[in-house]
């Protein structure tokens, strides 16, 4: 897994790594919580940290649709979530 990414945020770059602490600012409904499972949960306004960034898989480069896998200590400790790097803000 990559340790950086670089996004464009209005003509200036920004780098999301592992260790970052992000907030999600998009509505994100997912159905894989611990306590919600098979229910609609929305990650809207829930901080996490990013613990990976996936672009290399077997030492080939991918270009995954959700590559920032993010963990979400307020669901559960072991939860985490694969996004977009749209769908958050580094806080």
């Amino acid at each position: 897994m990559e340790t950086l990414l670089e996004k464009q945020t209005q003509g200036a770059n920004s780098v999301m790594k592992v260790g970052d602490h992000v907030r999600v600012k998009e509505t994100v409904i997912i159905y894989h919580t611990p306590t919600n499972r098979g229910q609609a949960f929305d990650l809207k306004g829930l901080d996490g940290e990013i613990i990976g960034i996936a672009s290399q898989w077997e030492g080939k480069t991918i270009s995954a649709n959700l590559p920032i896998v993010v963990q979400f200590p307020q669901i559960s400790k072991k939860f985490r979530a694969h996004l977009r790097e749209n769908e958050l803000e580094i806080v």
